[in-house]
């Protein structure tokens, strides 16, 4: 569902943007950390070309085991972004996209990626804006706040949680890095339909393990309201989001 839905309608514009800019070059070493399915992984593989050697790292098996059957010429690991089972200095950019915000240490993670990187090499991330600044995304929120309760929230809003641009900045500096850039990045999420939205949404997170298949249904009743401003006269979803990048160098 992940590679099927969120990759083509959301993943993989952004994927562009971290890979441009990391200034990805002919040749390069690059390791993307959390890579989730990888779309990351390709598209700076793309820019590597044939001498460059791209890695792509993430817990999930199951997430690599589709990674691998997109691009098995590819290097996939599975591992923890905690503990990189890399050594000091092996490659010349490492990114992680939409994948910080779920690790319980956030410096610590950083600090990896930092030491993996060679001297004068590029670390970038991309995360996303706090929750307050989603107007696509609190209509679903209430909804779900108001069904399951307010802790359910936190199941579909773990994404936003590293929104403060500054104290997210910091931890890059805390790692010997040099912040060179943090740029805001508008996006629209695309969906066929308001319900496949929702179903999505829901099913992709352990949201739907936790709710009743009545608590479900109002649930996608209220986002049917919620977000019908978001619909053209076709039915078609384009929710507003907003990310944002930070790229730094080490040394």
């Amino acid at each position: 569902m992940y590679e099927a839905s969120f990759v083509p309608s959301l993943f993989a514009g952004l994927a562009d943007h971290l890979v441009e800019a990391a200034s990805i070059a002919p040749g390069q070493r690059v390791l993307d950390v959390a890579c989730g399915t990888g779309i990351v992984a390709r598209v700076a593989a793309d820019r590597a070309g044939e001498q460059g050697r791209v890695t792509g790292l993430d817990l999930n098996d199951a997430m690599l085991t589709v990674a691998r059957r997109i691009r098995p010429d590819l290097d996939w690991r599975q591992g923890d972004a905690a503990s990189l089972p890399f050594s000091d200095g092996s490659f010349d950019v490492v990114l992680c996209q939409s994948g910080l915000m779920f690790l319980p240490d956030v410096g610590g993670a950083v600090r990896e990626m930092a030491r993996v990187a060679a001297d004068g090499g590029t670390v970038g991330a991309q995360v996303w804006s706090s929750l307050d600044r989603q107007s696509g995304i609190q209509p679903l929120a209430e909804g779900v706040a108001r069904h399951a309760g307010r802790d359910s929230v936190d199941l579909i809003s773990t994404y936003f949680r590293l929104g403060d641009r500054d104290r997210f900045t910091a931890h890059f500096a805390a790692a010997g890095l040099r912040v060179t850039s943090v740029r805001a990045i508008p996006v629209i999420l695309r969906a066929p339909s308001i319900d496949a939205y929702v179903t999505t949404e829901v099913e992709s997170t352990p949201l739907v393990s936790r709710i009743s298949d009545d608590v479900y249904a109002r649930i996608r009743e209220d986002a049917r309201t919620g977000l019908a401003p978001f619909c053209d006269p076709a039915g078609e979803l384009a929710l507003p989001l907003e990310a944002y990048l930070v790229v730094a160098r080490k040394g």
